[in-house]
This record gives C-alpha cells, structure tokens and sequence, in this order.
C-alpha cells in the first residue's frame, strides 16, 4: 500500500538538494552578475524558507518576494466590504480560512465574528451549498479570493446555484490573475527582477502559456516550478543555466501536472461566467488594469457588490503608516526591513496582511526565522 510519504519523499531528498546545489554553485562561478530571482507565489517563499535554501546558494544568487498571495494583496476597502455584509441580520458570510483574520480599517472578519456576526470560513466553496439550505431565511454572501487556481471553484458554485435555482447564495468577487501583476512590477523603476519562478497551482489551470510575454518582450527567463525543495531548487538552476548559456525562456520545471495550454475545461468554466475588470486594487500595488475578474452583467442578480452598493465603502485605504507590506509585494524590501516586523507585528497581532496569510513573507521569515 502506497503511503503518502512515499509520494513526497524523493522531492525532500537531502542529496538531490545538494547535488543542484553544486551545480549551481560551479554555474554562478559563470554568472557576469548576480541575480535577482523573485518567486511569485506565496507557497514557492515559504518552501524557501521553510527549507533554507538560500544558505545553499552562492551569495550572487538571491530571491526577491512578490505578491502570489492572494489575501496578502486584498485591499482594506475589500476588507471593510465583507466587514460591513457581514454586520447585517440576514447576512452569513463565507470565505476562505486565512481572510478572516486580515485586518480592515473596522477590523478583521475575526474581530466581526466576535461581535456577533455570522461569519464562516470552509475549504472549498462548494459548502455553500450546505449552509444555504440549513439557513434558508439567510442571505449567504461567498467572499470569494484567490488567483486562477481558485476562480474555476467559483464558477463551478454558480453554476450549482443556478442550475438549482438556489436564491439565497450571492457572490463578492475579489478573483486576481498573476501576468498583469508581473508586467507592472518589471516595468517598475525600482525593480530589482532579472528571473521568474512561476506559481504552480496557478499554471496547473491558466497553463504556462500566461508567461510567454515575459522572455519575448522583457528579455526574462520564467521558469514555473513545483513546490517541493527539490522542484524549487531545480528550477532555481534552470533559470541560473539560462543565464549562463545567454538565453530567456520560458521553460517548466514541474511537468508533471503542468502544460503550456493548462485545464482547458476549467478555463472556459471561468470565461462562461466572468468577464476581466477594468482595474482592480492591489494592496500595495495599487489599480492594475485588466488584473481581476467580474460577473458578467448577465449574473448580476448574485452579484453582492451590485446588489449591496449604496452601503458598501468605495474610498481607498492605505496601509498603517509603519507597515512595508506593499514594498515587500513589489520585491523592493524584504519583512526584515520592517521595523514592526516580529514587535508590533506578528501572527497573533498582524498589522500587514503580510503576517497573516499562510503564504505570507512575512509570515514565513516568521516561522522559520531561524534558517535566515
């Protein structure tokens, strides 16, 4: 009987680490100047952390965090949206684990739930469909987040809602893709990226193909890896091997669940149901065209946003004025320049959505502190 150990073991392998781990060392020795390699993905930081892979690497092989972290880039005024649902009789609030405790300028879900609001978070959206029909005289509000890993879960709901013809389910889409994000922060004048580590989860659905600008158009090598040390490492000496070699390209070090098209069911699951946002704000990053998704107008009558304007807040808040949340998704800081960090700031009392998230920067140099 195949053990779930046995599936993982080989990608954690000490001497597999290692052995790239020379590798990329003797290529580096190649290297005209260092790099700056940022992993999107919140998952690909704390595996780095996790595992202390930049003791492993030469000194001129370096990584620049970004913002693969869809609640760490959820700005306040989102926040305050669901804060303000969540306070009405009629309303339950469902959403994902880590947004509950991401502080708004009202406070966190966390901070509604303790004052009597009816605020639950579930593991896949589909448990809408439970407390739908255990509350039929609630209105259940899915504060619905994440990238193109998680949106085809979403369509996947309303269309059960339809097809069922649930009435008492609406939807607050807060649904980001990763390129336009990348796009404007190697267009930033303080960017400090020379390579991409690709998101995993999110090419699993949207394919590698979404990277195919960087190298043709910003002369940046992309390779989208797993998030296992021994995924993150290869592909860590994929990208050092291209720049040794002169070459940018998009290459895939975690083929064994991604291809360059990606689920094509789940991508026209998606496109059935929504239609790209004009902008959308990031946290930290401010408005990004065409980096979002919304109901198609055709579904309005589940839109919560359409259907709950004239009380929910449209005015942009900034951040706490000692927290560089936003300077560590652009890749210009790191959490230890934060003067907050691990003081004021930590996973008990997060001031920056950064500290809170499971997928947080600052969250892992948190954690794993130690292996810094």
């Amino acid at each position: 009987m195949i053990k779930l150990k046995n599936l993982y073991d080989d990608f954690r392998d000490g001497k597999t680490i290692k052995a790239y781990a020379n590798i990329i060392s003797k290529d580096a020795k190649k290297l005209q100047k260092p790099i700056n390699i940022m992993e999107v993905c919140g998952g690909h930081t704390h595996t780095i952390m996790k595992y202390g892979l930049p003791q492993l690497l030469p000194e001129n092989i370096n990584f620049v965090h970004g913002p693969g972290c869809p609640v760490c880039i959820m700005p306040k005024e989102r926040i305050d949206h669901a804060y303000h649902l969540s306070m009405l009789d009629d309303v339950i609030i469902v959403t994902l684990g880590d947004m509950i405790k991401v502080p708004g300028s009202n406070g966190s879900l966390q901070d509604a739930r303790g004052a009597g609001a009816d605020v639950r978070f579930v593991y896949s959206p589909m448990e809408c469909l439970k407390i739908a029909k255990q509350n039929p005289t609630k209105k259940i509000i899915y504060f619905a987040i994440g990238f193109e890993t998680t949106t085809p879960m979403t369509a996947s709901l309303l269309e059960a809602v339809i097809k069922d013809d649930i009435e008492n389910i609406f939807f607050h889409i807060n649904h980001v893709t990763v390129p336009e994000a990348m796009e404007l922060l190697i267009n930033n004048q303080d960017s400090r990226i020379d390579a991409f580590l690709g998101p995993a989860h999110v090419s699993v659905i949207a394919g590698s193909k979404i990277y195919d600008i960087f190298p043709k158009k910003f002369n940046t090598p992309v390779v989208v890896a797993g998030f296992e040390p021994v995924d993150m490492i290869e592909a860590i000496s994929m990208i050092v091997k291209q720049f040794v070699e002169g070459r940018q390209e998009l290459e895939v070090q975690y083929k064994r669940v991604v291809n360059f098209d990606g689920n094509i069911v789940a991508q026209q699951k998606v496109k059935k149901y929504f239609q790209v946002a004009k902008k959308f704000r990031w946290r930290g990053l401010g408005d990004i065209a065409n980096s979002a998704l919304e109901l198609k107008d055709e579904f309005s009558k589940y839109d919560a946003t359409k259907i709950y304007k004239d009380i929910l807040p449209n005015k942009p808040i900034d951040d706490h004025k000692l927290c560089i949340c936003g300077d560590i998704l652009k890749g210009i800081a790191n959490p230890l320049d934060c003067t907050i960090f691990g003081t004021a700031c930590k996973p008990t009392t997060p001031i920056g959505s950064c500290m809170v998230s499971s997928e947080g920067a600052c969250s892992a140099y948190y954690k794993y502190g130690d292996k810094i």
